[in-house]
C-alpha cells in the first residue's frame, strides 16, 4: 500500500464535475478520482476547518463508530475495475481488524474527520497514478495505444472535456 495525502478538491466551473486528486508521500505521483459534489463539498469543508451548524453524513458515520465502540484505523483505495475506484474503510473493534467496502468519496470523507491515513493499492497506483510532469492531458485524451496501461479517449467517454480543461500545471505547489 502507498500512503496518500489530499493534494487538492477541483471543481470545473464549465461542467461542475469533481476531482480529488490524491498525492503518493514522498513523491510527485498523483490518482485523480472523480467524486459527487456533495462529498468533495464535504471533504473540502473539514480540510478547511470550516464548522457546520449540523453534522455533515460523513460526521454522523464517524459519530456512530465511535459511539459503538470501534475506532477508523486508515481507508485505502483498494481497487479498480472498469474505470471505477473501489475503497474500504479499515476499523478495529474488539481487537479485530473490519474491512467495510465503500466508494472512494465517502472513505475520504470519513479519513480527514477521523484523521486518519489514506492509501491506494500498488495496483491502483500502476494502473492510475500519474506524475506532473507528463503532459497529462494530451497522454489521456490519445486516439489509439499500443502501450498497455495507458487510457483510450474512449475509455473516458464524458469526462474527455473535464481532462482537457483541467490546470495541472499547479500540482503540488499548494501550502500545507
Amino acid at each position: 500500500m502507498i500512503e496518500v495525502t489530499i493534494d487538492s478538491v477541483r471543481i470545473s466551473l464549465m461542467s461542475q464535475h469533481r476531482v480529488v486528486v490524491l498525492r503518493e508521500k514522498d513523491s510527485q505521483r498523483y490518482l485523480p478520482i472523480w467524486i459527487g459534489a456533495p462529498e468533495a463539498d464535504a471533504i473540502t469543508l473539514r480540510l478547511q476547518g470550516v464548522q457546520v451548524e449540523r453534522p455533515l453524513t460523513h460526521d454522523l458515520l464517524a459519530k456512530v463508530i465511535t459511539t459503538l465502540g470501534a475506532e477508523v484505523q486508515h481507508v485505502v483505495v483498494n481497487d479498480l475495475r472498469s474505470d471505477v475506484f473501489y475503497a474500504q474503510i479499515v476499523l478495529e473493534f474488539n481487537e479485530r481488524e473490519i474491512r467495510v467496502d465503500a466508494r472512494p468519496s465517502d472513505a475520504i470523507a470519513l479519513a480527514v474527520r477521523a484523521e486518519v491515513p489514506l492509501y491506494v493499492s500498488d495496483k491502483v497506483m500502476r494502473e492510475a497514478g500519474r506524475m506532473p510532469d507528463e503532459d497529462v492531458a494530451p497522454s489521456l485524451l490519445e486516439e489509439t495505444t499500443t502501450e498497455p496501461g495507458e487510457v483510450q479517449k474512449e475509455d473516458l467517454g464524458a469526462f474527455a472535456d473535464f481532462i482537457e480543461e483541467l490546470d495541472l500545471d499547479d500540482l503540488g505547489t499548494s501550502e500545507d
